[in-house]
């Protein structure tokens, strides 16, 4: 809910700043989002009067006025909006003015006519996205006042995000209420008088589904005037709490809805047909809601209905058919109470979200609805006219909800806060809260006021009286309990990380049953002696799982099935193994990738995934625990993946991990239509890693020399990387292969490895003698341990 801090001040003004302000509610619970300014920067622009207005005499758009700004003389404006008229108030940026976006008023001349300011719209005062034209100001506006103190700008609004069970505080009053509580202020007890009945017609209401709607107060209002506007002082207040103003009637009921918290509606009355029924829908049951949208009702809604058809989603939107509009002049307003379990979920049912459904969800005081009822016929009587007639009240007090007295205990105070409190003031907390406290032997019986339906048992007291004594001042108190706390290693391998970058690089976490059917764990792990359960679950249900794989490859197919063709999917989790002695139960990390490498976009070239793909992630997550050149991979012959394109994974010579493309004749068992590529490691096999460090950039400049070589056609980069690494000079920063070739002009059983060596020292320029002998060094080793030779 958002609000304008002057708004508040007007119920309750404590002497702090607003930061201050913003602060003390985050603290008692009442967390601030944000707190901004009312209005953007602007200055120079005060109240005018339009003294006159004549055509421009050489533009057909244009007029010249004579303006009143409170000067010795009046001065002239050409102006370009269509509303503008003799006797009008308005907005006026005098010479000198800067408007929002640093637009600074200058003297001009249009079309040979002196213009001597602007007058403006609230859109070019950044109090409205659009405008339509200039902007009114009400006829008593003192011309020559500053309009940032006219309208009160220099106000904040303040955005504060409650929880769910503070629905109490969705309105001033409320949060004027906690403000008066924490600064013991008092808070403004405004006077909200009563209407009398001026004429004698009423509604007949109906409630027909009470256990919903246990009250009902509606009032009749005639005589209104169509052409009345909202005063801009509503309309300004309107505007700082998020909601647009539209007309007298709906802008009235949505001013109550902020002030006290009591949603309201308006009825055309003439648009309704006999009484007022308050019922559940009706099979087949259809209405055109305000927004336009015609919606098919569920079943189980709440309705507000005449004799023949809905009028309303009780609690969430009124209908068009009913709505009131620029021709209205009797209007019915409702200030109801509904269950909140009435309401709660309907309005996402129809896909809606509405302030009044907001606040009924959470709950409104049940004991509010005539007070509302009577402040919106008082200011709508003032704003539009009319005449009233009595306050219609109908209630199922059996269904209303009843504020228990709750025993607080005085020992259960400290021995949950961990404080102690004086008992004069815990009752003086409570008190403040508005709460009936009576003093019994071990503590109080207590009853809150009925806008607190949030409170109903013991603790829910206890919470307030910590919140409103204040967290800051309960003592910090080292737990008794005795308490291990695992120390986690920097340099450790952190799954959680590693979740997220496989996240980042579009895979989805997948979790799979642990159990298996025997025949896809003979496919998949035949090495793996199997592991039964003693009563499984079902038939296909009953080994326990040797591998991730499994469980990927099955999540794989489900896809597939529904149209999937773009998959990649990780899954972690204990595998079970049989080993010498016992079962091992390992923790593994696995991953899958099927279908094209992009997503199909104009922009991204189609191709498949490959081998390298997979490395590339893989490698990765090996990235978070050490240097790349810390782990290799070597070619495995296993019957799970590819001849040719499966690789096990080593660091400092153990295995652990594998990756590769699934085995054809496996794929085609699976009734899988392309290439599957998985990985699996084991968590264990990543503990210990670096420790990050600083390594400053060097300020003189790197050389680069590229090698093509000519070597065995099954000799792998990472031997001819570790070679080249081990022999060279500190001075070489960088090797890496960006050419692979084969074919023309290389004999068979060999191939060409293209080289880039990037050299770069830290205290001078790299010389010719220095880079030479540097990548000599490095062709000399490759050539004596790997037969390397320079390619012609």
């Amino acid at each position: 809910m958002q609000f304008s801090e002057a708004w508040l001040r007007e119920w309750v003004n404590p002497e702090v700043s607003v930061g201050e302000l913003a602060d003390a509610l985050s603290m008692a619970g009442l967390e601030v989002d944000a707190v901004s300014a009312a209005a953007a920067q602007f200055s120079g622009v005060v109240v005018g009067a339009v003294l006159g207005c004549e055509p421009h005499p050489d533009a057909d758009k244009l007029s010249v006025c004579s303006v009143d700004i409170g000067a010795h003389e009046p001065v002239q404006i050409v102006c370009g909006a269509k509303n503008v008229a003799a006797g009008m108030k308005v907005p006026v940026a005098r010479v000198g003015a800067v408007l929002p976006g640093d637009f600074k008023i200058k003297k001009a001349k249009l079309r040979g006519q002196q213009s001597m300011g602007m007058i403006c719209s609230a859109a070019e005062l950044g109090l409205a996205e659009s405008s339509d034209g200039i902007m009114p100001l009400p006829a008593d506006a003192p011309p020559g006042e500053d309009f940032r103190s006219y309208l009160s700008l220099d106000d904040h609004i303040i955005d504060v995000d409650l929880t769910p069970d503070r629905g109490d505080c969705l309105s001033i009053a409320g949060i004027a209420r906690d403000v008066g509580v924490i600064y013991r202020e008092p808070v403004t007890d405004w006077e909200i008088r009563e209407v009398p009945a001026s004429i004698e017609e009423k509604a007949r209401v109906v409630l027909d589904a009470p256990e919903s709607c246990p009250r009902y107060s509606c009032r009749i209002v005639k005589g209104i005037d169509p052409g009345a506007q909202t005063p801009l002082w509503m309309q300004e207040k309107l505007r700082r709490s998020g909601i647009r103003a539209i007309s007298p009637v709906v802008d009235i009921t949505n001013y109550v809805m902020i002030e006290l918290g009591q949603p309201m509606h308006g009825f055309d009355l003439e648009k309704i047909d006999g009484g007022i029924h308050v019922r559940l829908s009706r099979p087949g049951e259809k209405l055109t809601l305000l927004d336009g949208s015609e919606v098919e009702i569920l079943a189980q809604t709440l309705l507000i209905a005449d004799e023949r058809k809905p009028l309303a989603l009780a609690g969430i939107m009124g209908g068009e058919g009913s709505a009131v509009t620029d021709a209205t002049t009797a209007v019915l307003l409702e200030s109801a109470f509904f269950q909140p379990i009435a309401v709660a979920g309907k309005a996402r049912a129809y896909g809606l979200h509405t302030d009044s459904s907001h606040r009924f969800e959470r709950g409104v005081d049940p004991q509010l609805q005539r007070q509302a009822l009577e402040r919106a016929t008082d200011l709508l009587l003032h704003i539009a006219g009319g005449e009233a007639g009595p306050v219609v009240d109908v209630t199922a007090e059996d269904h209303l909800p009843q504020n228990p007295a709750i025993h607080l205990r005085r020992h259960q105070i400290p021995r949950i806060l961990g404080v102690e409190i004086d008992d004069a003031v815990i009752e003086d907390i409570l008190a403040r809260l508005g709460m009936e406290v009576r003093g019994i032997d071990d503590g109080w019986k207590v009853t809150a006021p009925s806008c607190r339906f949030d409170i109903n048992i013991e603790a829910d007291l206890i919470e307030e009286i910590g919140r409103i004594y204040g967290y800051a001042n309960i003592p910090e108190n080292l737990s008794s309990a005795p308490l291990s706390i695992q120390a986690v290693p920097e340099a450790g391998f952190h799954l959680h990380r590693a979740k997220e970058l496989l996240v980042d690089r579009d895979y989805q976490e997948v979790i799979t049953y642990s159990f298996i059917a025997p025949e896809l764990a003979g496919l998949l792990t035949p090495e793996a002696k199997p592991i039964r359960l003693a009563n499984p679950i079902s038939a296909d249900m009953s080994v326990m799982r040797a591998s991730l794989w499994p469980g990927l490859l099955s999540t794989l197919q489900y896809n597939l099935a529904r149209q999937q063709d773009r998959v990649r999917l990780f899954e972690s989790g204990q595998i079970f193994l049989e080993g010498e002695g016992g079962m091992e139960q390992p923790e593994m990390l696995g991953g899958l990738i099927y279908g094209e490498r992009l997503p199909q976009k104009w922009n991204n070239a189609p191709g498949k995934v490959d081998f390298f793909d997979l490395k590339g992630d893989v490698e990765v997550l090996l990235e978070q625990v050490d240097e790349l050149s810390a782990f290799t991979m070597q070619p495995v012959e296993e019957a799970t993946l590819h001849p040719g394109q499966g690789a096990t994974i080593l660091r400092n010579g153990r295995e652990i991990g594998r990756l590769g493309m699934l085995h054809p004749g496996l794929q085609a068992k699976l009734d899988i239509p392309g290439n599957v590529f998985l990985f699996q490691i084991r968590l264990d096999g990543l503990g210990q890693g670096r420790i990050p460090a600083f390594t400053a950039v060097s300020k003189y400049p790197a050389i680069r020399r590229d090698l093509a070589l000519l070597v065995n056609a099954d000799l792998p980069w990472a031997r001819v990387r570790a070679c080249a690494e081990k022999a060279a000079p500190k001075i070489v920063r960088d090797i890496q292969v960006f050419d692979v070739y084969t074919g023309d002009n290389i004999d068979s059983g060999l191939k060409s490895l293209a080289l880039s060596l990037i050299l770069q020292d830290y205290s001078h320029t790299l010389t010719d003698q220095e880079t030479e002998q540097a990548v000599e060094t490095v062709l000399q080793a490759l050539q004596t341990e790997l037969s390397a030779k320079l390619r012609d």
